[in-house]
């Protein structure tokens, strides 16, 4: 998970300032694991693979630790930041509080094309467990939730949910691995469908809830057996 991605600023982002694109760059590795907990960030190596000075790397990463992604440690080094498991919780709180009140307003009012575009993403998701593709499993979810909120045309909701979902996102994908949380998830997300297809607001608000309490009692035990990614 230590291997940083391999490729400069594409030129498709000339528009984005490059202290943007360096902070994009971090952030997405950082999410994705990909920069996993305590990892060291060699700033030769990010401005040599980027392309760019020290000055947009500082920039990014002044903006990566008022977000507690990273931390810098005077004399020894910027590191990625392990994950805290109260950032998660509240991340977590904000998710579910918005997440069930949404499934419970579109209940009663969706509509077929929406419906089918949640069987559609379910089916592909069952192919990803089939296939053990864990990378398009994750793709996939994102997209199924999204398309709750696309469903309810609250854009700012999304926005909020987007806004609190990098602590929890990388805690997310480290449950990724575990053969059972998949086929676990696939299960709670046709649950939802379910609930939504029959118009039943409170079985939809029931089986979301459900939903999101396990992924975070899953969580907290795979923080147990890992304290070494975590902080408490």
């Amino acid at each position: 998970m230590n291997d940083a991605p391999s490729t400069r600023l594409s030129q498709s982002r000339r528009g984005v300032s490059k202290a943007v694109a360096v902070y994009d760059d971090l952030r997405g590795a950082i999410i994705a694991l990909t920069l996993s907990p305590g990892t060291r960030i060699d700033k030769t190596e990010v401005c040599d693979r980027l392309g760019v000075s020290r000055q947009p790397l500082a920039e990014a990463i002044a903006r990566l630790a008022e977000e507690r992604l990273v931390e810098v440690e005077p004399q020894k080094g910027t590191f990625v930041a392990r994950i805290r498991l109260a950032d998660v919780a509240e991340a977590a709180f904000v998710r579910r509080a918005l997440e069930v009140a949404t499934v419970e307003t579109l209940a009663p009012r969706i509509d077929r094309g929406t419906l089918s575009r949640l069987e559609r993403l379910l089916d592909y998701q069952a192919a990803a467990v089939k296939a053990k593709d864990i990378d398009e499993f994750y793709a996939l979810d994102v997209r199924f939730h999204a398309a709750l909120f696309d469903g309810l045309a609250m854009r700012r909701v999304a926005e909020v949910v987007d806004a609190s979902r990098a602590q929890l996102e990388r805690a997310r994908r480290l449950l990724l691995p575990i053969p059972t949380r998949n086929r676990n998830t696939l299960g709670e997300h046709r649950a939802i469908l379910g609930a939504l297809g029959e118009r039943s607001a409170e079985r939809a608000a029931a089986a979301m809830g459900a939903h999101l309490d396990e992924g975070m009692s899953e969580l907290r035990r795979y923080a147990a057996a890992r304290p070494d990614l975590f902080e408490t």
